[in-house]
């Protein structure tokens, strides 16, 4: 493709950076279906949890997340259904060498009770197989509205025990819907946990709501909004609804991105001409210009430490990715790979970049690796993968996508590819994917 003038490049660059193709929305009963997996991940059983009193069991089956969490994020592989042909639910009733037999390495038992007082009290225990030793053990107590929550953060302690690594299950995502057509389109910011569950809208509009950016609290989230007619990005508090004005600009205002201690933000904006990238003290407002190029600049992305910015350009006349440093001084070329690259996620300690690779007309997901001399391994087949978003701990990606039959899905994906998982969506279009950070549990719970 020719290069082309700055005005055509920078509609361009809106339209495939702010504004990716639209998917279809969350069904509020999400599926996940496991599309791939992997016979070298690590055998673990989770027996379904007894209930121990004469009322009602709560519907959420707390053993079935915890398993769901343990399959989708890559390293477990797990028995089920007449495969469990034992369901001990104390420490007392375990047969080692049933399991051994069965070559599980790790085996997850539980009980549940109602307190009497509205909540139900949740305890389990986490084994070492072929030491016979318990490696974990807990309680919670919560109402059955919560039990979905507490699964998520059993299925994190548990991943941790093994792995050494803190797990990614009790956090959420953001994403952006659309419902309707033509006059009566209106467009959604939705927050849910991170398998899907639970979501809750966050803003509507009549205009388009694009890029959502977590605070490193995960208190507030940054996107932009056309309500006015023009871009404009806007933080959001997700308790109280108030809602900041950041930056309402003449040209374009996109592509907002927290840093990592979550007191500025990053942006594109092109008040001044040209595309380029800003920083914004959000307590003082002071802006800070951090690339000089005639050419388009976008797509912002902190790396962990705050000092430099990973970013998209077209300044070697297509997008590839680039880094500077925050305080300017001239950018780095990153990527050389493929004809295209853009929509750069940054891991958790910036020795893995995910974006989205073009060659030709397909466009997957690929993820470099700078630990390795910058290698890069696709982790998605294509043709029209886009907005990869890392898990907190870096261990999963989500993504959007579309399937054979041309309908919008988004996929959830180990961050070796050796597990993918779809999401099946209904009713409308969705964009704009965003992994939230760690999340601190309710008070009362450990």
């Amino acid at each position: 493709m020719k290069r082309r003038g700055l005005q055509s490049l920078i509609a361009l660059f809106v339209l495939l950076f702010c504004t990716a193709p639209l998917l279809p929305a969350w069904a509020q009963g999400l599926t996940l279906d496991v599309v791939n997996g992997i016979p070298s991940a690590i055998p673990i059983t989770v027996v379904p949890f007894g209930f121990e009193s004469s009322a009602q069991p709560p519907s959420t089956d707390v053993a079935a997340v915890i398993q769901d969490d343990m399959v989708r994020c890559g390293k477990f592989r797990t028995l089920t259904g007449a495969d469990i042909v034992e369901h001990p639910t104390h420490a007392s009733q375990i047969n080692f060498s049933t399991w051994k037999l069965l070559k599980q390495d790790y085996l997850v038992i539980g009980r549940e009770r109602d307190t009497g007082n509205g909540q139900i009290r949740v305890e389990y225990e986490l084994w070492n197989v072929t030491a016979q030793k318990k490696m974990l053990a807990g309680a919670y107590n919560a109402v059955p509205e919560e039990l979905r929550g507490v699964a998520h953060q059993i299925a994190d302690q548990i991943y941790q025990a093994i792995t050494g690594q803190p797990g990614a299950f009790y956090t959420r995502i953001a994403y952006v819907t659309t419902t309707g057509s033509g006059k009566n389109m209106q467009w959604s910011l939705v927050v849910a946990d991170s398998d899907g569950h639970h979501p809750q809208v966050v803003v509507r509009s009549r205009q388009p709501l694009l890029s959502p950016a977590w605070s490193p609290n995960g208190k507030e989230l940054a996107y932009v909004s056309f309500e006015s007619g023009d871009s404009a990005i806007y933080m959001q508090n997700l308790s109280t609804g108030q809602r900041r004005l950041i930056s309402g600009r003449k040209g374009i205002n996109g592509a907002p991105a927290f840093s990592p201690g979550g007191r500025r933000l990053a942006m594109m904006l092109s008040f001044g001409g040209s595309p380029e990238i800003y920083v914004q003290d959000l307590a003082t407002g002071r802006l800070v210009q951090v690339t000089h190029n005639l050419s388009i600049n976008a797509e912002p992305r902190w790396m962990p430490d705050g000092q430099s910015l990973v970013f998209t350009s077209d300044r070697s006349g297509k997008p590839q990715l680039y880094s500077e440093p925050v305080t300017g001084g001239g950018a780095t070329r990153l990527t050389f790979q493929g004809e295209y690259n853009s929509n750069a996620a940054v891991n958790y300690d910036g020795s893995q970049i995910a974006m989205m690779q073009g060659v030709g007309n397909v466009y997957r997901i690929a993820i470099m690796d700078r630990k390795l001399d910058n290698q890069v391994r696709f982790i998605s087949p294509g043709p029209l993968d886009e907005s990869p978003s890392f898990a907190p701990n870096g261990s999963m990606l989500l993504y959007a996508s579309t399937d054979n039959d041309g309908h919008g899905v988004l996929y959830e994906v180990a961050d070796n590819g050796s597990v993918r998982q779809r999401l099946s969506l209904v009713n409308g279009s969705v964009q704009s994917p965003a992994w939230g950070p760690y999340r601190v549990p309710p008070a009362g719970q450990p």
